[in-house]
Order: C-alpha cells, then sequence, then structure tokens
C-alpha cells in the first residue's frame, strides 16, 4: 500500500462514515472527511476533518482537486465520482456499488434524467434506506479497492 493512499469521504450525507474508519483502520490509511459543516470524526491522527465552505461544490471542488491515482473516493454524487474517475480514483458509491469508466456515463445519463423528471414534477422519491446487504456490500467493494490498489504495485508500508 502506498503511503500516499488515502480515502476522500463526501460527508456530508454518507450513511457509512463508521464503517470507512474501521477499514481504515485495519489498513493503516488516511481519511479525509470533507463536509460543509463540522462532522464528529474518531480521535485518530489517521482521519482528518475537512470543513469546507457552503459554497456549491465545495466539498466536491475539494475532494476533486486533491485526490490521485492510488486513492479511494465514497460518494453518492455523480458528478463528483466522474471528475474523481478521470483523474484514475477508485470510487464507490455508499451502497457499495463501484463507479467504474465503463459505468459512469450511464449514471450521469440517469442523473440528468431523473432532474428533468423532478423539474417537470414527478415525483422521483429520494434514496432507499441503507440495508445490512448495502453496508455489506460496502464493506466488500472498499475491502476490493484497497486490495487492487495494492496488487497495482504499491509500495509496502
Amino acid at each position: 500500500m502506498s503511503l500516499s493512499t488515502a480515502i476522500y469521504v463526501d460527508a456530508d450525507a454518507c450513511p457509512v462514515k463508521a464503517e470507512i474508519y474501521r477499514v481504515a483502520e485495519r489498513y493503516g490509511l488516511k481519511v479525509y472527511v470533507v463536509a460543509n459543516a463540522y462532522i464528529n470524526v474518531p480521535r485518530d491522527p489517521r482521519v482528518e476533518r475537512v470543513v469546507v465552505g457552503d459554497g456549491f461544490d465545495a466539498a466536491d471542488d475539494w475532494i476533486a482537486e486533491r485526490v490521485g491515482p492510488d486513492d479511494i473516493v465514497v460518494t453518492a454524487d455523480i458528478p463528483l465520482a466522474d471528475r474523481c474517475l478521470k483523474k484514475g480514483a477508485a470510487v464507490i458509491g455508499s451502497t457499495g456499488v463501484p463507479f467504474t469508466n465503463s459505468s459512469i456515463g450511464m449514471a450521469m445519463a440517469s442523473r440528468e434524467l431523473m432532474s428533468t423528471l423532478r423539474a417537470m414534477g414527478e415525483a422521483t422519491g429520494g434514496p432507499k434506506p441503507m440495508s445490512a446487504r448495502d453496508r455489506s456490500r460496502f464493506l466488500s467493494a472498499l475491502d476490493e479497492a484497497i486490495q487492487k490498489l495494492k496488487r497495482r504495485g504499491a509500495a509496502g508500508r
């Protein structure tokens, strides 16, 4: 694992922060918890709280400007996922479904369609509540992303 590998968390609405902290501790990874408001984080030198301004996409911009190809981003924000994939980062949705270069186009199109439907007054509903299966899938996806980075040739600690 590269000394520079970090997990960037788009934290304002992230339901799996506790799972991220546990996995990061197990692997000794740095975690940046990025939000528009103060969020409690564990007292761990590897976990850094980053409070950005209230500006539109301020948290997304902070993450996208810093992320690199040895990093992992956890977000449900599709445009942020797209930006991070373009920088070579691994990106995982909070339900454990990874964003990939081959899936991001469809995700962007679906997001645009839902936005149009909402603008037309169609009730599209919000995201489903997190299930135990979603949490399990997330943990598996995060572990898999870390293992892939390790295999890709990141130097050992």
